[in-house]
């Protein structure tokens, strides 16, 4: 199959807003595939690779040759490159990770080479996420959806039930069973604005809120001695670890399937910064971490996944002590719903999940029974540069720089970047408008005069080494810009400190 085939169904699905219309393009291009390359193409389709990690970033392929004139990649081909880089590693891997760049994208089209920039970056955004790319998998298979997102949860990946479902049918995927040791995706939640929101989307009557730690998220499963903790990707972190092992290894239960979070506390029990947490987990070592469970999936040979919430928490609650589970009310009353939201956000947490209590636990989804409800702060800043766009947003202005009022001397003190929240309207129009104000380039920076000033919404500030004033915006996104303001009615930086852990 030539990936050109892929990069013009990546295309279509790009250019219409109709879901069905999408899983029409990805499911004909599934059809098209060979056995042995379908797993790769359905990565492709959802705008990623199968290697975890390639050490190519943009800056990687600043200097690409030119294009080819006519398609001649195959995805088989492509695949089996980024192969050969993602094991480069030691003296002269640069040179060598250059040339296999050099190689690859000098076969490319035009179209090929944007649409694996992308992919490479992680910038292709056609709307085909991964629940997107089951519904295509199913269509084309013909088999119920239903039966292809289950065994993806239970894989941990869609590509492998593709092959699956598309070569084998459905008795394939009935082979799919929760095993103990095998990661399973996790259940996601999706979000609403105010807690009474929260508590009739997830269905009315009694739910249960829990804390929504400011952690990892954290799966640990348990046969005998053995325990295996992961993340919310599904990567190994059991070695880094310890002190989650002993504990999960301690519990009552000869094997288990545990979901939960993991986060480091300050002596009086808040929440450590985020990133403490983050870097413990993602390089071991650091401040010890605690870990927080929320949900019981499978205990004992017994799988729990389809029972009711209300039987996982009470299987839960008689199996892990209370300190080692999230702080969780169960009411049908918003006002004492609100008051345990406000006293979440008091001890430094993100806020609540409002679950529904009949529900199965519905891995991969952003369905209505798990609902987050989380603070969202809002402020004006200025912008201070700006990064030209890649992939599908190559040739606008893109990524801004955020700066806060500095009240001592009247400048502006950087707090990060973002480029969530942009429409394409707004990324014209901020293209026309900071070229107009730019004062000079850096590479592919444009610096421009502080004098735009754009309201963003944020879930929370962490410490930061990495800009002047010592803090960095969580989750920044643009709301809107600002042209009723001046530079000098911007917030200041004293404003946004308060929001800091423990602040």
């Amino acid at each position: 199959m030539l990936l050109e085939e892929v990069v013009s169904a990546s295309a279509t699905v790009a250019a219409t807003r109709s879901r069905k219309a999408k899983v029409a393009a990805l499911a004909e291009a599934l059809r098209a595939a060979a056995p042995e390359e379908i797993e790769t193409v359905t990565a492709y389709l959802s705008g990623s690779l199968r290697q975890r990690r390639t050490g190519l970033g943009w800056r990687g392929l600043g200097a690409l040759p030119p294009p080819a004139e006519a398609p001649t990649l195959t995805v088989t081909g492509v695949h089996e490159a980024f192969d050969r880089i993602s094991v480069l590693a030691g003296p002269g891997s640069q040179a060598a990770r250059a040339a296999e760049v050099a190689s690859l994208f000098g076969a490319a089209t035009a179209d090929e080479q944007r649409w694996l920039g992308g992919v490479v970056a992680g910038g292709v955004r056609q709307g085909a996420l991964d629940a997107l790319v089951q519904e295509a998998v199913a269509e084309a298979a013909g088999l119920p959806l239903a039966s292809v997102r289950r065994a993806a949860m239970l894989a941990g990946a869609t590509g492998p039930v593709a092959v699956a479902a598309l070569t084998r049918g459905e008795a394939a995927l009935a082979e799919y069973q929760l095993e103990v040791g095998r990661p399973v995706l996790p259940m996601l939640a999706s979000s609403a604005g105010s807690v009474a929101e929260a508590m009739a989307k997830a269905g009315g009557g009694e739910v249960a809120l829990d804390y929504k730690l400011d952690g990892i998220r954290l799966q640990v499963h348990k046969q005998g001695d053995q325990v295996l903790a992961v993340t919310r990707s599904l990567d190994d972190i059991t070695h880094r670890l310890p002190e989650v092992v002993e504990i999960v290894r301690a519990l009552p239960a000869e094997s288990l399937v545990l979901d939960g979070e993991a986060l480091a506390l300050d002596d009086g029990g808040r929440p450590r910064p985020f990133q403490e947490t983050a870097s413990r987990t993602a390089q071991g070592g650091g401040v010890a971490v605690t870990p927080y469970f929320f949900d019981l999936l499978a205990l004992d040979g017994e799988d729990l996944l389809d029972r009711p919430g209300r039987e996982r928490i009470a299987r839960l609650e008689a199996l892990v002590p209370e300190r080692h589970r999230v702080p969780r009310l169960v009411t049908s009353d918003v006002t004492e719903a609100q008051a345990f939201y406000d006293d979440a956000c008091r001890n430094g947490q993100e806020g609540v999940v409002i679950k529904n209590l009949d529900a199965p636990y519905d891995a991969g989804r952003r369905g209505a029974s798990w609902v987050k409800v989380k603070p969202v702060h809002t402020v004006d800043l200025v912008v201070l540069a700006v990064e030209e766009g890649s992939g599908r947003r190559r040739g606008w202005l893109s990524n801004i720089w955020l700066g806060a009022r500095d009240p001592e001397t009247g400048g502006f003190v950087m707090l990060g970047k973002t480029f969530k929240g942009m429409t394409d309207e707004m990324l014209a129009w901020q293209t026309k408008r900071f070229t107009e104000l730019e004062t000079h380039r850096d590479g592919h920076v444009v610096h421009v005069r502080p004098e735009q000033v754009v309201e963003i919404a944020y879930a929370g500030v962490q410490r930061s080494t990495r800009y002047p004033g010592g803090i960095a915006l969580r989750f920044a996104r643009v709301v809107r810009y600002r042209d009723d303001k001046r530079p000098d009615e911007a917030d200041t930086i004293d404003s946004v400190q308060p929001y800091l852990p423990g602040g």
